[in-house]
């Protein structure tokens, strides 16, 4: 008997209700209902006209999602070739021309992306969601996201959110940016960090 692919849906906007297959859950997990939904009621209508980027993108739901809420592009950083893949589709089947879709390691993608958008008047929603299951060699990839936002020189960052494990203790001020709240979903937790105060 062949098993249903695990999906899900766009939940409001212009592809609302459109479904979006997942990578297996071995290797993503998907980002859950109840955090995305509360991730686009705290943005609302500041992802209208946004850029929006995804690292660790597995199949695409949240930058997908604020496609379907006007943001004007979203980019997608996947190393999972199998992520990938599904990640390309789901882009196809909702609007492949609002995607910039590359497969490699954030670490590396992430800042090229940012780099390139650099002196853009558009302004940027970053989204970090690390792997929460440390495989082999994932240690540190908190540390590196910590690292790889410090070190972010673009100035038309509109805000960062992280996805994390909820026991992770967040640092108050990374780079340019301090934490401006963290809400927790059952073992996931969201962190928002917004331009820090020079006053």
């Amino acid at each position: 008997m062949k098993k249903n692919k695990p999906t899900t849906k766009i939940i409001a906007g212009k592809y609302k209700g459109k479904v979006l297959e997942l990578p297996s859950l071995e290797i993503t997990r998907s980002s859950k209902a109840r955090l995305k939904e509360s991730l686009f009621n705290v943005l609302q209508f500041d992802i209208i006209d946004k850029i929006f980027v995804e690292s660790f993108a597995g199949s695409g739901s949240i930058g997908l999602e604020a496609l379907s809420r006007d943001a004007r592009r979203s980019y997608f950083v996947e190393l999972d070739r199998n992520s990938y893949n599904i990640l390309v589709r789901n882009c196809k089947s909702l609007d492949m021309n609002s995607c910039q879709t590359m497969q490699g390691d954030t670490f590396v993608q992430t800042p090229t992306i940012l780099n390139s958008l650099k002196n853009s008047e558009d302004e940027i929603v970053l989204y970090v969601d690390p792997p929460f299951d440390y495989r082999e060699g994932m240690e540190e990839i908190y540390n590196k996201s910590f690292k790889m936002i410090e070190e972010i020189e673009n100035d038309n960052i509109y805000i960062v959110i992280i996805e994390h494990v909820s026991t992770l203790e967040m640092p108050e001020i990374l780079g340019k940016f301090s934490l401006d709240k963290t809400k927790k979903f059952g073992k996931s937790s969201l962190s928002y960090y917004t331009y820090k105060d020079e006053n």
